[in-house]
Parts: structure tokens; sequence; C-alpha cells
């Protein structure tokens, strides 16, 4: 996957690389970091776009992220394309965890999934929270997944 800040930069480091100098740097200033991942995606026509967040929260102090940007014609229902989003999420966590845990950082996973079972996305719940939960991960639905249901979404 290609990285990028926000703001368009490129992140030509591996990410693991650039999480750990984002977290030395980031202790340099004094911030205590809190990191949240997740993904989202979008139909438009056969295109699905999905966007992957790395979310840095600095204790009291805002925040910044890093993101991946991924494109696919696979045709797939509601239930695959929230199970892929989650994947992707658990893939990336999974890549950082033990340089977030090397450096004390705490980690989240969030799952664009409504716990709401009116909505259509809801159907993913029970198996996005078995699969992040079993990979040892704390796992966040909407309305407190903002990694996935903000953050991403504005980028997708």
């Amino acid at each position: 996957m290609k990285w990028r800040r926000y703001d368009g930069r490129k992140i030509t480091d591996p990410i693991s690389e650039a999480v750990r100098k984002t977290i030395l740097r980031e202790r340099e200033q004094g911030h205590r970091l809190k990191v949240c991942i997740g993904t989202d995606s979008q139909v438009r026509g056969k295109v699905t776009e999905f966007a992957t967040v790395i979310v840095f929260l600095r204790e009291k102090k805002g925040g910044f992220m890093f993101i991946a940007n991924y494109k696919t014609e696979q045709k797939m229902s509601i239930r695959e394309r929230m199970i892929l989003e989650v994947a992707r999420s658990v893939e990336i966590a999974y890549e950082l965890c033990n340089l977030l845990d090397e450096h004390k950082v705490e980690l989240e996973v969030h799952a664009d999934i409504n716990t709401d079972p009116h909505f259509k996305s809801n159907t993913a719940l029970k198996e996005a929270m078995g699969y992040i939960l079993g990979m040892g991960f704390v796992f966040k639905a909407k309305p407190d997944a903002f990694a996935s249901s903000a953050c991403a979404d504005k980028v997708c």
C-alpha cells in the first residue's frame, strides 16, 4: 500500500518505520500517543474505493493521520465489503502491534459497522467483532469508531 499524510505528502518509508519515527518524534515533543486504525469504503458504479487510516491521537493535543487509498472492481455484498474493511485494518494493526507494544502505545481497531440492527452494515457486526477481538485488539464500532466512520470516510 502507498501511504500519505493528510496534506498529501507521500510516506516513502515502510509504514512500520514511518510509525516508529513518528512515535519517537512525538515522545521527544512530550506527547503521549494512542493509535486507532480504521478502514472505510465507498461504492461508485463498478468501483469500490477503500481508505485505511492510522490515526495518532496526542493526549489532550489533537491528532493526525496516515492514509492509504486503493480501489477494486470486484463485486461484493455489503457483508463482504464490511469484512474486507475489517481485514485491512487488522492487517495494518498486526503489522504495527509489536512496535506499538514496545513503545507502550495503546491501539484500537475501529470498524465502520453500525451496532443498530436497522442498518445494513450490522450484518457483519458479530464476525467483525470476533475477528478483531480474536486477534487480541481492542474493538470499537459505531458510534465510537471515529477512525473508520469519520477519518477514513472523509478521505474515501
